[in-house]
């Protein structure tokens, strides 16, 4: 579809998106012209935005997003333009959680060490950290490349009433209300993944927090949305003055 075309309230969807990728793909989270990321248009989620296949994320523009629709699927897989791990994991997540307005799946470096490890948990041994106290689906069933319907609504129903979903073995993936929440939340998840693989090489013993530290700490976090939002803000203010062309 050519952003030209679409509704205003479709197109800020895709300005921001489109931002996303760029701002992801500069922090080097970004795996060759893998990962995706969603957003719902509809208020059922069952139409959603999402980057074509094999398409690298500092090249992605607003213009470029796929638009879906669950209820018109017919030959989805077969068009070039769709991977179908996508399409299997991100289509599944609209239509069994609506309420996940964005969906963004990543295998950053940091996070899949610790999603590698026997005990994949994120420790609470800092403020970034405890925004993840038992706030994280944990997947330990990994078989593969996710290609299937089957499997997207494994993952689906893994997630639960989380909003986070550490996969085994294979990376993240975090669901939010709006697109800025959901940057926020994947970056801080991979800088806690970060401070963990760094404290666990010095081999010494960690200082994991209290839990009713941690637990104080993730409400806390629960209760600043906007400096998440102004987090994706200031991100999208530094691409306008140095690379503005994700918008078109």
């Amino acid at each position: 579809m050519n952003h030209s075309t679409a509704a205003p309230d479709e197109q800020q969807l895709r300005i921001d998106l489109a931002a996303a990728f760029r701002i992801v793909a500069r922090l080097g989270m970004h795996e060759a012209v893998a990962n995706h990321f969603s957003a719902a248009v509809s208020a059922d989620g069952r139409k959603f935005l999402m980057n074509p296949k094999w398409r690298h994320f500092s090249r992605i523009k607003a213009s470029d997003l796929v638009l879906f629709d669950l209820d018109d699927a017919s030959g989805v897989k077969d068009r070039p333009d769709v991977d179908p791990t996508a399409w299997a994991i991100h289509g599944q997540m609209h239509k069994q959680l609506p309420q996940a307005r964005v969906v963004m799946h990543l295998h950053p470096p940091f996070a899949t060490t610790i999603a590698s490890l026997a005990d994949p948990s994120v420790r609470p041994i800092d403020q970034n950290t405890a925004r993840y106290f038992n706030r994280l689906a944990i997947d330990e069933s990994y078989a593969g490349m996710a290609d299937s319907e089957q499997e997207g609504a494994r993952l689906a129903r893994l997630l639960g009433n989380k909003s986070r979903l550490m996969m085994g073995n294979h990376g993240v993936l975090v669901t939010a209300s709006s697109i800025g929440e959901a940057f926020d939340d994947i970056y801080t998840l991979e800088r806690s993944c970060q401070i963990l693989v760094q404290a666990y090489a010095t081999g010494q013993p960690l200082k994991v927090l209290p839990d009713e530290v941690a637990e104080n700490t993730a409400q806390d976090w629960e209760r600043i949305t906007d400096f998440s939002i102004a987090h994706f803000e200031e991100m999208k203010r530094i691409l306008d003055a140095e690379d503005p062309s994700y918008a078109h």
